[in-house]
């Protein structure tokens, strides 16, 4: 028998894949948009200088890393396992459910000769 703790949470679950798409989706925009940004400053900014070359080198650089970490998928978002186990009060200090009857309807039929 397994041991309540060696069984999976529903919290230690892999990422679902439309959200972990979305999730790569937007990190790769991000990525892009720091790029655009670096390739303005380094167009626009006067006078020419050291900082023109690093802002080169980001907008240059930020493509092959955004394709990187987009194609990363779940390795790189890995998720710690959660007990439930550990979360839950021992029995003795939770409260107790209500001891009322529900409410319960009845319907009895009867056959009819009379139609």
């Amino acid at each position: 028998m397994k041991h309540p703790r060696d069984t999976p949470a529903v919290t230690s679950l892999p990422q679902a894949p439309h959200d972990e798409a979305s999730h790569r989706v937007r990190r790769y925009a991000l990525t892009m948009g720091i790029r655009m940004v670096c390739f303005l400053l380094m167009a626009f900014v006067q006078p020419y200088g050291w900082y023109t070359w690093v802002f080169a080198i980001g907008a240059a650089v930020l493509p092959y890393i955004a394709v990187v970490f987009a194609n990363a998928g779940r390795d790189s978002t890995e998720r710690p396992v959660e007990s439930p186990v550990v979360q839950l009060p021992p029995a003795a200090s939770r409260p107790a459910a209500p001891k009322t009857s529900p409410d319960v309807i009845t319907i009895h039929e009867s056959k009819d000769d009379t139609a």
